[in-house]
């Protein structure tokens, strides 16, 4: 793995030594010797990883991380801090100024590889998630900014077969107001997990009835507990397991025997983050949906739709793809006569008629006005010409009132192309748009197939 580090030490020999190590890993190693150059390198030069130094003169290393995570450019860069300091409550308070890990000098280097490692995958998947809400920003589709959410309300799931053990993780997490359930094997937390989004889980690897290793493995191979914060617990000989549960995709631990205060410390940061995840998910799906489809019909816009296309045609391999382009006939007529609303009307009937007789792999596009695209993957050009006549027939026979009493005949003229080696989406397009307008030349009411050039 490729990533770019920043060493922060006030101690020179420290910063080669470990920059030394980093890099023989292939890592991209940067240094600074004090909080205000640390502060300016970060915000530069935006790392994926910063290893901490506590033990600096002037602003000290809790301070810089306070600092970090404050500033909206640097907040979302992991920080490990690394000191000589071995108290609990060191840890607590590095973990409070918004550290991700905390480790005590001499470190062990494999486990400082393996928590670089695991920080940066997951920098990286909300780096996409981020990057992909600021673009949507930008355009307009979202709202900016997230005020760190509290965890109270939050729910949690502790794996442990120890009834003692798992009662003192609970009532840990409850004093921030943390509902923690209790599984007792494998199997009970899979189905338990089925059924409810935790917002962490906590895993004992002191585990008899069950391999807490494979539990995690599981957690992480299914889509609904992929993203899930997994905070690992083990006893101070475990540290060859602890290392392979980062290896699966852990995201946290604590070594026996535990300390509430750096247990709640350390859940809240990851529930924090899962939240934070969530959603930058959530504002992205619906930047997606205002950026994808259109509001009146519900269907995909031209933007979609070309892109659409280009998956299915591009590299001119594959099945052959149909397209058939419909044009509401006399829609003017309808806008002109009972106004906007009613043309709107109009075009959502038509819509749900569409909707309700292409295959479910179809896909509808509003292409204009009152013009759309269905593009039907696999379908022959005697397939599109069938599906295009049954769709022009049952927009025929739709019943539609403009007024009460009052009975408006709706119809549609249909072009209808197919791919072709080397033919473009663009052209595909292009041609039946030609039919589409040699069917209203013919009188409206009808399909047209475009010649196959």
């Amino acid at each position: 793995m490729s990533a770019r580090i920043l060493i922060i030490d006030d101690v020179p020999a420290n910063t080669r030594l470990l920059g030394a190590r980093l890099g023989a890993e292939y890592f991209e190693v940067r240094t600074a010797h004090d909080g205000p150059a640390a502060l300016a390198e970060a915000l530069a030069w935006q790392p994926d990883l910063i290893l901490l130094d506590v033990m600096m003169p002037g602003m000290d290393g809790y301070e810089t991380c306070r600092r970090l995570k404050a500033d909206v450019r640097t907040l979302h860069i992991p920080v490990v801090m690394v000191t000589t300091l071995d108290q609990t409550d060191e840890r607590v308070r590095g973990l409070e100024a918004g550290a991700d890990d905390f480790l005590t000098k001499p470190v062990d280097f494999d486990t400082l590889l393996a928590r670089v490692k695991s920080l940066v995958r997951l920098k990286r998947l909300l780096d996409e998630w981020r990057m992909r809400g600021q673009t949507a920003h930008a355009l307009g589709l979202s709202a900016n900014g997230f005020a760190p959410p509290a965890v109270a309300g939050a729910r949690a799931l502790v794996v442990d077969d120890d009834d003692a053990s798992a009662q003192a993780i609970q009532d840990a997490l409850l004093r921030d107001g943390v509902l923690a359930a209790r599984a007792r094997s494998e199997a009970e937390t899979m189905e338990l997990v089925r059924v409810v989004d935790f917002a962490l889980v906590v895993i004992s690897l002191s585990m008899l009835t069950d391999d807490p290793l494979r539990l995690a493995s599981r957690l992480r191979a299914q889509e609904t507990t992929q993203e899930t914060p997994l905070l690992l617990i083990a006893e101070s000989a475990q540290r060859d397991r602890l290392l392979r549960g980062f290896d699966l995709g852990a995201n946290d631990w604590l070594i026996r025997p535990l300390d509430a205060n750096e247990l709640r410390a350390r859940a809240r940061n990851q529930i924090r983050r899962k939240f934070y995840q969530d959603r930058l998910r959530a504002d992205l799906g619906h930047a997606l949906e205002l950026a994808l489809t259109d509001p009146l019909t519900g269907f995909y816009n031209q933007r979609y739709l070309m892109r659409h296309l280009h998956g299915l045609l591009d590299g001119g391999g594959g099945d052959m793809v149909a397209v058939m382009m419909l044009d509401l006939d006399h829609f003017k007529e309808v806008n002109d006569r009972w106004g906007h609303p009613v043309g709107d009307q109009a075009l959502r009937v038509v819509a749900e008629t569409l909707r309700g007789r292409v295959r479910v792999f179809d896909s509808i596009a509003r292409y204009g006005g009152e013009e759309f695209v269905v593009v039907m993957p696999g379908a022959s050009a005697q397939e599109a010409q069938g599906a295009a006549e049954r769709l022009r027939s049952a927009i025929e026979q739709i019943r539609f009132e403009p007024e009460p009493g009052q009975v408006h005949q709706l119809t549609v003229s249909i072009g209808v192309a197919c791919s072709a080696p080397g033919r473009t989406p663009e052209q595909v397009l292009q041609m039946a748009d030609a039919a589409l307008y040699t069917a209203k030349n013919a009188g409206r009411n009808c399909m047209k197939m475009a010649a196959q050039a």
